[in-house]
């Protein structure tokens, strides 16, 4: 049994949840589900991140706390990934008093570090705001490219910034051009950790190639000290006397959440939180590509400057872009689908199969509602579905709901076997498209086995065939419901409750002579008059 470690990156509580996060954060779920099954101690966190500018800005706007504002949404998270049947172990947020007292616990320990200096510098501040500013509310154009870009990033050229090198900065809140008052902060010499951060990469292949991409990048464009502290107010507090009007930068203490919430985690289960992050373990980060690196140079910065014995990360799973109908999603035009809207109107596992089949993996993806649409009703239903339906449906007419007998099927049998070894693998690799392709593609071969098998003839004219037939389709149900289980959790449970199996990675048998209980279709179809009303919402916005 190992420790598993899965941290999905933790979104602002700014605003709501679109399906560009749903998109990037669904398979650390299906890690997490799988590792479960296969018998592993699973400690799957992420939180809310509370802190910042993004916050605070959005606080101003509408007249309220930070912590307000920042409450109103973690809880509004909490519910949509619950919803979604997100498995956390752990959703916590940065605001919580157990996250509070870890980074400061951490951070104090931090700053006898060799890698931790002072130092005086100039940071964003705006006239009409009266406030300084977090690096990605500095906007102007990119040193390099010229392209428009943040304080901290450019999206066009992949620079890693500071608000100072950026031409014509102006105030992302305002609009109006910044100045610059020089401050004492404390700093992380990541430029130090060369060496030891090319190391981590180097020593994981197995990582999404976009994420050894842009970390060699990184590397290669020589790293950047990065500053520990800021003078903003809602943030946490630095433990650190003579700072005690400033706080902790945010992007050093967010991802210490891992840390706090796996804390969390071992002791509401009375377990060892060191073996966490010991050697019996293995850590999974899962996250859109624009956080990358913050988990393969920021966190291991930090981990390194603290103490050696943290765990490094062992999986980066970092997906791609989404964009939806062709346009790039933009909250502050309003142009995103919103997550709890999409809830409102669509099964949960209709939404987790489409971004998990048709999601920004390995490349950027476009959500289209004609493609979701098709997906839903042609695979999801149409094939799953349907197969599951016709052949429960048609025991409980001529058998009267019981499993009828039948013999092992040699070939069906060696292809469930494999099936099961082939998905895991490719799930521990990070590779889920593949993955639940590959069972959609047995499903196929199910339904193809009915059609040839045809037992709606054998009931009349070989009842023995029959019974056999109808018997390999029940044990292949019972199999696809385990195996699909990490990715559609709610309708698998209901397959494994009606006959009465466990949802562990195993093979399953269903028994002959077993009643079956009332059983329903799993998925409803979408009209297609959806593609047309959907569409037109997103028309209107632009």
């Amino acid at each position: 049994m190992k420790n598993i470690l899965i941290g999905g990156a933790w979104p602002y509580a700014n605003g709501s949840l679109h399906i560009g996060h749903i998109a990037g954060l669904l398979p650390g779920d299906v890690l997490a589900r799988y590792h479960r099954a296969i018998g592993d101690r699973v400690y799957f966190v992420s939180g809310s991140d509370c802190h910042g500018t993004p916050v605070a800005v959005r606080a101003k706007k509408e007249g309220k706390t930070p912590r307000e504002i920042s409450d109103h949404y973690h809880e509004e998270f909490k519910e949509c990934f619950a919803e979604l049947g997100f498995s956390y172990d752990v959703y916590t947020k940065t605001s919580a008093k157990e996250h509070i007292r870890f980074v400061q616990e951490f951070h104090k320990k931090l700053y006898q570090s060799s890698f931790v200096y002072e130092k005086e510098m100039p940071q964003a501040y705006c006239e009409k705001c009266s406030t300084f500013l977090a690096d990605r509310f500095v906007t102007g154009k990119c040193p390099q490219c010229g392209e428009a870009a943040r304080g901290d990033q450019c999206d066009a050229c992949g620079a890693v910034l500071e608000p100072e090198n950026l031409q014509e900065p102006v105030c992302a809140v305002c609009g109006k051009p910044i100045g610059f008052k020089n401050s004492r902060h404390l700093y992380i010499a990541i430029s130090d950790m060369e060496e030891q951060l090319q190391k981590l990469v180097d020593g994981h292949p197995e990582w999404r190639k976009n994420a050894a991409a842009f970390t060699n990048r990184y590397i290669n464009e020589g790293l950047r000290d990065r500053a520990l502290t800021r003078d903003l107010e809602w943030g946490i507090p630095v433990p650190k006397e003579g700072y005690e009007k400033k706080t902790i930068y945010i992007w050093a203490e967010n991802v210490l959440g891992y840390l706090s919430a796996s804390k969390t985690a071992a002791d509401l289960r009375n377990e060892d939180f060191d073996a966490v992050w010991g050697e019996n373990a293995k850590h999974y980060y899962v996250h859109g590509k624009d956080n990358i690196p913050f988990h393969t140079i920021i966190l291991p910065a930090l981990l390194i400057g603290n103490d050696a014995k943290w765990r490094l990360p062992d999986q980066i799973v970092s997906s791609e872009y989404l964009t939806i109908e062709g346009r790039k999603i933009s909250t502050s035009k309003n142009f995103a689908i919103w997550v709890k809207d999409l809830l409102k109107r669509y099964e949960p596992d209709s939404i987790r199969y489409y971004f998990l089949a048709n999601g920004p993996e390995k490349k950027d993806a476009d959500f289209s509602w004609r493609d979701y649409v098709h997906s839903h009703n042609g695979e999801l239903l149409g094939s799953y579905g349907n197969f599951i339906n016709r052949s429960l449906s048609f025991i409980q007419k001529y058998w009267g709901g019981i499993v009828p007998d039948g013999t092992d099927n040699t070939k069906i049998d060696a292809q469930i076997e494999e099936l099961y070894l082939i998905t895991g693998r490719l799930i521990e690799k990070g590779a889920f498209k593949d993955a639940i392709h590959g069972v959609f593609d047995f499903i196929r071969y199910a339904n193809k086995y009915f059609d040839t098998e045809r037992p709606w003839i054998t009931k009349e004219t070989d009842e023995d065939a029959c019974k056999n037939t109808l018997y390999q389709c029940v044990q292949i149900i019972g199999n696809l419901a385990v195996l699909l289980y990490p990715f559609l959790p709610f309708s698998s449970q209901k397959v494994c409750g009606w006959l009465h199996i466990s949802n562990r990675w195993d093979r399953q048998f269903v028994p002959a002579g077993y009643k079956l209980p009332e059983t329903e279709i799993l998925f409803q179809r979408i009209d297609k008059k959806v593609i047309e009303e959907e569409s037109e919402k997103l028309k209107a916005i632009l």
